[in-house]
């Protein structure tokens, strides 16, 4: 039962016995002027009834006289069972508080350990401030206690709500990054003006998100790209250079990233291009070594084993003063063969079918240094009937002609 129910229930009961109560005084009055004429009943002082008879000696009462002594007996005897009940309902009362405080602890404890209740500190605290504001306006700790489970059923989805918008909150950030990233590698696959953004929007973020891999080795792929579309050979060298300084950022900043190794090595070999040839044969060795990382931390990658196998096709056709150089700098120069530059270029045909038309095109190339013109036209051919997909292939299909011609087609 609710507290304020039964304090309802309590203010009734006392009200109906007040209203018999008079009732009674107006009987005992009536009594009193009789009770010297006839038997009957009467209230002791106990205001328990009891039955005196009396020798009186008036005439009999009437049956309609003796039909109302009965019935006020009656009534007598429930206002007396009715001040019994509520003298126990008064012993009662301070229990009842009691039971009805155990029972909202019990309905608690067992909601909490329900494994679909979420419980949080926020939420008791905020029942607890709502139990003490209520006594402070002067209500009970039992409505206290009341509002407060209420408002703890009510807070419970509003603290569900606010972990929700807590948790996105944290994943707003991952997301944004996400979205931001979506956008620049479609840029970076899109047409020059959109690579040219890609590396503005690059540069203006790069403070935002701070030095984050997924961001400087993609700045790194922007800096080549822009360096492929440049009119100037200055504007050439200085994207050139910008990407390998980043890169070298990047590999130290997080040297587990296959792609960070992967652009950085790219970026060395586009420099060698501007540098002496000391730096170039420097640059040699760095462009190895990172492309080999970067196959180890990402073996299934095309385009890694295509740039390992240009690397060793070009070494494989260093001059002889080259050679000379890189003997007096290094101590010995860079070695590779056609034989080990066809087996990368056939990988990334194996990972990625139809990977370039730059990759048919050194694959023609190596079958005609080692004498299988067969299969150097069969390349030819594949080359031929492939789109250009960057300049890389612009670039390869210069040689084309003449190494159709050669290999006889």
């Amino acid at each position: 039962m609710n507290p304020s129910e039964s304090k309802m229930l309590v203010l009734g009961a006392l009200a109906g016995v007040a209203g018999v109560s008079l009732a009674v005084m107006c009987y005992k009055g009536f009594t009193s002027r009789r009770r010297n004429s006839y038997a009957g009943f009467h209230l002791n002082r106990t205001n328990e009834d009891s039955r005196d008879v009396m020798f009186v000696d008036s005439p009999v009462l009437s049956e309609g006289q003796s039909e109302v002594l009965e019935r006020l007996e009656a009534l007598i005897q429930c206002v007396s069972d009715l001040k019994k009940e509520m003298k126990a309902l008064k012993s009662a009362m301070p229990k009842l508080q009691e039971q009805v405080r155990e029972e909202l602890t019990v309905h608690e404890e067992g909601h909490r350990a329900s494994p679909l209740h979420r419980t949080t500190p926020t939420r008791r605290k905020r029942v607890a401030h709502a139990s003490a504001a209520a006594r402070s306006e002067g209500r009970s700790s039992e409505e206290a206690e009341s509002e407060g489970g209420y408002m703890t059923a009510y807070t419970d989805s509003d603290e569900e709500e606010l972990s929700d918008a807590e948790e996105g909150d944290d994943e707003e950030p991952a997301n944004k990054l996400a979205v931001f990233l979506n956008k620049i590698d479609s840029l970076h696959h899109g047409t020059q003006s959109e690579k040219q953004e890609g590396l503005s929007i690059l540069l203006e973020q790069k403070e935002k998100f701070g030095q984050v891999s997924e961001i400087l080795w993609r700045l790194v792929r922007a800096y080549c790209d822009v360096h492929d579309i440049s009119s100037t050979l200055q504007e050439r060298k200085n994207y050139a250079e910008n990407g390998m300084k980043i890169g070298e950022e990047v590999v130290s900043l997080n040297p587990g990233c296959a792609d960070s190794h992967r652009w950085y090595a790219i970026a060395c070999g586009l420099m060698a291009e501007y540098d002496t040839i000391q730096n170039r044969i420097k640059n040699g060795y760095l462009f190895k070594d990172h492309v080999t990382k970067s196959i180890e931390l990402k073996p299934q990658d095309p385009s890694s084993y295509y740039l390992l196998g240009r690397w060793c096709y070009r070494v494989a056709q260093l001059t002889w003063i080259e050679r000379k150089v890189a003997t007096t700098l290094f101590g010995e120069p860079p070695s590779a063969t056609v034989e080990e530059a066809l087996n990368y270029f056939l990988k990334a045909e194996e990972i990625h079918p139809t990977y370039s038309k730059a990759n048919y095109i050194y694959l023609a190339q190596c079958y005609r240094d080692i004498g299988q013109m067969e299969k150097a036209a069969q390349m030819c051919e594949a080359a031929s009937t492939m789109d250009n997909a960057c300049k890389e292939d612009e670039e390869a299909e210069k040689d084309l002609p003449n190494l159709c011609r050669a290999v006889g087609l």
